[in-house]
């Protein structure tokens, strides 16, 4: 499994920006797919997961309501569309997957992507 995350950049408090992450050497449909982030100096943090279905979406309590992770199995695509960014949620994006459910355990994820830096000014 290949992962391939892009979308990162350099924006303003407020402004709104989507990753994508681009799945390939596997049945995207059969892995559940997680975002996580890393700050610098700071450990890898859970963002969000889905299903392997897209019925299921789940976040960490400082993202709730201005993030949002959907998907698109016939692309092969998962995305991570964040709204009301803020400098806190400076970090270098992670897109991770694995078979069956998704977790917010680092661990527990078999196939990670490269990351993608996004960098919010207040």
């Amino acid at each position: 499994v290949q992962l391939q995350a892009s979308g990162g950049g350099l924006v303003q408090a407020g402004d709104s920006l989507r990753l994508s992450c681009d799945f390939s050497g596997s049945t995207f449909s059969d892995h559940a797919m997680g975002w996580f982030r890393q700050a610098p100096g700071k450990e890898r943090e859970f963002v969000g997961g889905i299903s392997w279905s897209g019925s299921t979406t789940f976040y960490e309590d400082s993202v709730k309501g201005r993030f949002t992770i959907f998907r698109d199995n016939a692309r092969s695509t998962a995305y991570l569309h964040m709204d009301s960014l803020k400098p806190e949620d400076t970090a270098v994006y992670y897109c991770a997957a694995r078979k069956t459910y998704s977790t917010r355990r680092v661990y527990e994820f078999n196939y990670w992507g490269q990351g993608t830096l996004v960098t919010v000014s207040s």
